[in-house]
């Protein structure tokens, strides 16, 4: 029998498995990636625990995982994480590099096979940790012109972008975001480099996903994992057997066999929280689950420059943007509807909690 879930209820079933009633361990939160773009690691923290949130400070390491994003994971899963993220074939890694057929065609080398060029030379040249201006400098030397790019913001040609934050983590190499400058640190000792891709390997990544944003289909998990449902196909067919199909408002999803009975009764997701801009919650590839209004989802998903999302009983009700000036910080809210009295308290409280993560003090909100 198929078990039926409403969208209240996977919501709920999310808000919990994340974390963001603060009574749980951060686990498999941390095995999925905790995606890291300015403060947006320390804020999504600050949403989840009364602890400690400095990712680095945890004990998770950084690096170009998922997309080619930068991600804190726990250091002895690193190894773990590259294998998982390795292409199956050149139709996977020419998708994951965004590379289309003419693109593919132009290059003339396969697109798996530069990634392990670029992988090579930047093996090659960190070796202790630089900016990355110098290793992508160095990086371009070593690699032959058609996989270079004229970059007009640097006013320079380099390694396509992509292609070098692709190469990095299959060599072990990471980030070190703590200075003013973000260096790349060499591989760790014992690295074992992934050679071939593995189905097996890769419904880690099925799995993770699924815990903490299912339930869901392949295609969401393909497009977190930036490739395709089609390509992905055999990840998703290692994992199936570990999973449990459910119907969602009609549709069909899935979700880890052993999370049916927490889903089913996800408590109430009673939480007011303030999440910031790529928070694991917003990560969701099924947006119209988290935010059916259209005009919202337009807000939330920007190509670049976007807000925050106010999380409030289970729905996004607005969202919310920083304004600092010098050690305070203003929150700017653009609310959906009116807030009951209880739930602006709370807001003031999260507010409290964003600043402090950012190391301000909260000069107030407007919009409310």
């Amino acid at each position: 029998m198929v078990e039926t879930l409403t969208r209240e209820q996977v919501l709920a079933h999310r808000i919990a498995a994340q974390g963001l009633h603060r009574d749980r361990p951060l686990d498999a939160l941390f095995s999925l990636g905790l995606q890291d773009s300015g403060p947006t690691a320390r804020l999504a923290l600050a949403a989840r625990t009364d602890g400690e949130v400095d990712p680095v400070a945890r004990g998770l390491v950084d690096g170009w995982t998922h997309r080619g994003a930068p991600h804190h994971h726990p250091p002895a899963e690193r190894n773990a994480v590259a294998a998982a993220a390795r292409p199956f074939d050149d139709a996977d890694a020419a998708a994951r590099l965004n590379w289309s057929g003419p693109e593919q065609r132009r290059v003339g080398i396969p697109a798996r096979e530069s990634i392990d060029r670029a992988a090579d030379a930047l093996a090659e040249v960190v070796t202790e940790p630089m900016t990355k201006g110098t290793a992508s400098g160095a990086v371009t030397k070593l690699l032959p012109d058609v996989l270079l790019r004229d970059c007009r913001g640097c006013a320079t040609v380099h390694v396509n972008e992509q292609l070098f934050r692709l190469s990095a983590f299959p060599v072990g190499v990471g980030l070190d975001p703590t200075g003013r400058t973000l260096l790349l640190t060499p591989p760790p000792a014992g690295w074992e480099r992934p050679v071939d891709g593995d189905p097996a390997r890769a419904a880690r990544l099925v799995l993770d996903y699924l815990r903490v944003l299912g339930p869901a289909g392949p295609r969401e998990v393909a497009d977190f994992v930036g490739t395709t449902p089609t390509i992905f196909a055999p990840a998703w067919d290692a994992a199936l057997p570990e999973l449990a199909e459910v119907d969602v408002e009609g549709r069909r999803a899935w979700l880890p066999a052993d999370d049916l009975d927490a889903a089913l009764g996800a408590p109430d997701p009673d939480v007011v929280r303030l999440l910031p801009p790529l928070d694991p919650m917003l990560q969701a590839r099924d947006r119209e689950i988290h935010a059916p209004d259209e005009s919202l989802r337009k807000d939330l998903y920007k190509i670049i420059g976007n807000p925050g999302a106010i999380l409030a009983d289970g729905e996004i009700v607005g969202t919310w943007r920083p304004k600092a000036s010098g050690k305070k910080l203003t929150l700017e809210l653009a609310l959906m509807m009116p807030l009951a009295s209880d739930v602006r308290a709370r807001l003031d409280d999260e507010a409290e909690r964003v600043a402090a993560a950012r190391g301000l003090t909260l000069a107030g909100l407007t919009g409310v």
